[in-house]
């Protein structure tokens, strides 16, 4: 009887964790979790400069040639990488390698792309200063683009300032975003990702950081500042 009396105070108790265990586990977050001002007030110890503080820095420098990054630089286009994704590669990013992908963005896609804001500021700086604008993409390249008259009429670029896109892509035989930059002499760079930085730096131009929209289809988000580079303020739209 004993026994069966602490087998079954055994099993009551092992109920009674998985119970607790389970409820944990379902529990939802609080409702309010609260913040305090120390959490408000935290910034990462990161070369943060304005647009005005850029303009600034270039005071007295002849126009010269400057670029950009295209994707979460200057547009906003998830949009059309996402219907890209569900139409041609659901479950992967092998849409990214398809031929039909790329002939559909490069070809009016770029319509539901959204133009940001820092791009807007920045262009328009440099059309003052007289700098001639080049945009540098790792998209792949197609027989027929409109991205190049997209972006000219999105940043009302003059045609004295425009050059047409540069689509670097990542097929054997094209020149990498390195050489583009160091072939048209560009001396300032814009752009999202680490790649835009490092390839700016071995040509010796200045290469500046422009936030990645956090719902960007294009993660994992990069480490802005990672290379003490300077990161625009609020330039993830």
């Amino acid at each position: 009887m004993r026994k069966i009396t602490q087998a079954l105070s055994a099993v009551c108790l092992l109920f009674a964790l998985n119970s607790t265990v389970t409820a944990h586990a379902s529990s939802p977050s609080p409702l309010y979790p609260g913040t305090d001002v120390a959490k408000l007030a935290e910034q990462a110890p990161i070369h943060w400069v304005s647009v005005a503080q850029i303009e600034n820095s270039l005071m007295g420098h002849p126009p010269m040639a400057v670029g950009f990054d295209i994707d979460d630089t200057v547009l906003f286009s998830s949009p059309g990488f996402w219907r890209g994704q569900r139409t041609y590669s659901p479950d992967s990013q092998d849409y990214l390698k398809n031929p039909e992908f790329w002939e559909k963005m490069n070809n009016g896609w770029d319509a539901f792309s959204i133009p940001k804001e820092v791009a807007r500021s920045l262009i328009a700086m440099h059309v003052k200063r007289g700098d001639s604008i080049y945009f540098v993409t790792g998209r792949s390249q197609t027989k027929t683009e409109t991205v190049s008259k997209t972006l000219q009429d999105d940043f009302l670029i003059p045609g004295v300032n425009m050059n047409p896109v540069i689509f670097a892509g990542d097929q054997p035989g094209q020149n990498t975003k390195t050489q583009w930059l160091k072939e048209k002499n560009i001396r300032v760079f814009y752009g999202d990702s680490d790649n835009d930085i490092t390839a700016a730096r071995e040509v010796g131009a200045r290469g500046i950081r422009v936030l990645r929209a956090s719902n960007s289809t294009y993660r994992p988000l990069p480490q802005a500042g990672a290379f003490n580079e300077e990161v625009i303020v609020n330039s993830e739209y």
